[in-house]
């Protein structure tokens, strides 16, 4: 017998971090890629999707906490993607989820969550209390942060505070031009039904041709257009209005993408003034919804929390209907800026903010949240056949 007592437990070292600009410093264990990244950090409430949210190029050069605790325990697979630009020089800085990671459990999984992160470069940290990030983000707003992962658990916190510190931070910043396409492409491919996965527009089945300008698209919405029977070109954001029109499109779409609206309407906005003015049906989503706004004389400005996730109720003034919708914007167009001859046909019930405008005397149309889902709910798809009945009209087809 002896009397030597068992060794006391130790807690496991953390290797990652989340410092806040604040100084605020969260510790956790790392995922993915190693190093360190910048970015905003924003909380999105969807329970499923994390693969579409990572690959949105929307969230460029933000760090998105979940709220939902069971993050990457479906794996992934290359199905899932959503960026267009697979070359983006802007991307998702980084991932903050509270459990751990656990293998892949689903019939499609191709892959490890862990393992896909750090193909794509993405720092994730686990083990953190994501409910109390969110209730900071939504008492401080949206922070600036720096993310960081050594496997050795080794960090300058002094050093990680002044990065983030000192991190321009998104207002002001032109994030479209570094996820937009650098050359046209075609898109005719449709959305996922089971059991045969993704369809393809036949050309006995295009009725209209759409040009796209890219701000950060989307492919869901690519899909949903191609599902109304559009062929799409899909076009760089810094198009001339000219070379869209000698196109001859039937409609044109303006996407979501990352960043300030009103750094991105500096030069999209005489683009699309110009476009309008065309009469062509127009529709935009999200960051092409507040460029639109900005080309008619309205303004935008910066939210305190933002709008993520996919559980968002919007009422739809034209049909007295309520929507849930999938949304993902850090700014908003605000209401009492929008000039003569624009209506409002859009609200958040949340808050109150501006989810859609519309034209009294053209086809022009937009919307702030994400219609084509993916992840969330389909109670939008409607406006993708309201912008092929406004091209039905115009065309006469």
């Amino acid at each position: 017998m002896t009397d030597a007592k068992p060794p006391a437990w130790t807690p496991p070292r953390h290797t990652a971090v989340l410092v806040l600009a604040d100084g605020t410093v969260i510790e956790g264990f790392g995922l993915g890629a190693t190093g360190e990244a910048t970015g905003e950090v924003c909380f999105n409430t969807a329970m499923t999707g994390y693969q579409e949210i990572l690959t949105d190029p929307s969230y460029a050069d933000q760090i998105v906490t979940f709220t939902f605790p069971h993050i990457g325990n479906v794996g992934v697979n290359p199905e899932d993607e959503e960026t267009t630009n697979l070359k983006a020089e802007a991307r998702v800085r980084g991932c903050v989820v509270h459990a751990p990671v656990t293998a892949p459990s689903n019939w499609r999984a191709t892959g490890h969550f862990s393992d896909w992160l750090k193909e794509r470069g993405i720092i994730g940290i686990c083990g953190v209390d994501t409910r109390a990030l969110t209730a900071y983000i939504r008492e401080n707003s949206m922070p600036n942060a720096v993310i960081a992962h050594d496997p050795e658990g080794r960090f300058d916190i002094e050093a990680l505070k002044k990065k983030a510190a000192e991190w321009p931070g998104i207002v002001g910043a032109d994030l479209a031009a570094r996820v937009t396409v650098k050359e046209p492409i075609t898109w005719r491919q449709t959305t996922w039904t089971w059991p045969k996965g993704y369809g393809e527009l036949s050309e006995r089945d295009e009725r209209y041709h759409v040009v796209a300008i890219d701000y950060g698209i989307k492919r869901n919405i690519l899909r949903c257009l191609a599902d109304v029977g559009c062929k799409v070109t899909v076009v760089p954001a810094d198009t001339p209005a000219e070379d869209i029109l000698a196109l001859n499109p039937d409609g044109i779409f303006l996407s979501n993408g990352p960043g300030d609206p009103a750094a991105t309407g500096a030069y999209a906005g005489p683009i699309i003034k110009k476009l309008v003015e065309s009469g062509k049906p127009v529709f935009g989503i999200c960051l092409g919804h507040q460029m639109l706004a900005i080309s008619l004389g309205a303004r935008t400005r910066k939210m305190k929390q933002g709008h993520h996730g996919a559980n968002h109720p919007v009422k739809d003034f034209t049909t007295a209907k309520v929507e849930i919708t999938s949304m993902n914007h850090g700014f908003t167009v605000d209401s009492e800026s929008l000039p003569e001859g624009v209506v409002e046909t859009h609200i958040s019930l949340f808050d109150g903010t501006n989810c859609g405008i519309a034209l009294k005397e053209k086809p022009v149309f937009s919307v702030q949240h994400h219609p084509e889902a993916s992840p969330g709910p389909q109670d939008s798809h409607y406006l993708f056949r309201r912008f092929a009945q406004a091209m039905q009209r115009a065309t006469n087809r």
